[in-house]
């Protein structure tokens, strides 16, 4: 269950964003102004901003103190306790997994930026309190990890972390919007039958750990980037993925595999590239609060299109 870790953190901030957005329902809470969700240039006194902010005050001491208790007891209590030390896994899953701290700490970044500028914080606030939090709380763990015998303190790990956290408020600083988004897509592979205490017993866990099935994306809307009466659809996006297959073990395929027939199987490790289309929800234009918050929650991951792959030197179509 390690990949729960990153799910476990984008889910925190997704749950920060969906608070966010429900507390505009109630009566007590008044619309922020400017009416724009992002664009708050001052940090806000009123009493309507001073409940959203002990709001996403308390649900964030709640959701990220419970979580980290939570992965004490149920991921390092079976690990016994050692000195301080560091762990190089950088040519583990051929960098998946660092894949899945970039995006991780990028989506609770962005979710928090948009969450802190609903309570009214200002700019400096929104970057630092909203944009580093997904590093702030992956580093918590990353230490965690330092002191765990079953693990260690990995500086790939955090740079993959510093990546996702500068992608988001980069974007910040240069646009005041998230032109390109990091998103996530997964398919079932036939690998984790073969090795399901090492890539999942169950849809749930293979989802989290088999880094076969998973697929990182670059969503990059072109529309951004073009004059504002443009023709070309706001919504539409190119995506480029990195994937990866044919692993049943971090670093090797070093267990032998065999058939129901008995006959011995192997399998080639390899990396993969695509290109496909996307959507980005959140430019779907739409007066429903409830779609909003709806549309920002799923914008994590990548609308299914038709692709182009190319892995294991072959360039091949896929219609998912």
């Amino acid at each position: 269950m390690r990949y729960f870790i990153y799910i476990l953190c984008s889910l925190t901030g997704l749950s920060f964003s969906v608070n966010a957005q429900l507390a505009a329902f109630s009566p007590l809470a008044q619309p922020a102004p400017p009416p724009s969700f992002r664009c708050v240039a001052y940090y806000g006194t009123s009493p309507s901003y001073k409940g959203r902010q002990i709001l996403l005050a308390g649900t964030s001491a709640a959701l990220i103190s419970g979580s980290l208790v939570y992965l004490n007891q149920a991921w390092y209590k079976q690990y016994s306790s050692s000195k301080f030390h560091f762990f190089n896994d950088n040519d583990e899953w051929l960098q998946m997994d660092k894949c899945g701290h970039m995006y991780t700490t990028y989506q609770t970044g962005r979710l928090m930026i948009e969450a802190t500028a609903w309570s009214g914080a200002n700019k400096t606030n929104r970057l630092l309190l909203g944009g580093l939090s997904g590093f702030a709380y992956m580093t918590a763990i990353e230490v965690m990890d330092g002191y765990s015998s079953g693990w260690g303190f990995s500086w790939g790990d955090m740079s993959a972390n510093a990546l996702g956290s500068g992608i988001a408020i980069g974007q910040e600083l240069l646009w005041r919007k998230q032109r390109i988004l990091l998103k996530f897509s997964y398919r079932p592979s036939d690998y984790a039958q073969y090795r399901p205490d090492e890539l999942g017993k169950s849809f749930s866990e293979r989802l989290l750990k088999d880094y076969n099935g998973q697929t990182y994306w670059l969503s990059i809307n072109p529309s951004s980037f073009m004059k504002e009466d443009t023709h070309f659809p706001h919504w539409l996006n190119i995506a480029l993925g990195y994937g990866a297959d044919g692993m049943i073990g971090a670093r090797y395929n070093n267990i032998v595999v065999m058939d129901s027939q008995g006959n011995t199987k192997s399998f080639t490790r390899y990396r993969q590239v695509y290109l496909s289309l996307d959507v980005d929800l959140t430019r779907i234009r739409t007066r429903s609060k409830f779609l909003k918050t709806v549309f920002t929650c799923l914008n994590t991951v990548k609308i299914p299109f038709p692709n182009i792959e190319l892995g294991n030197g072959k360039l091949k179509g896929n219609w998912y």
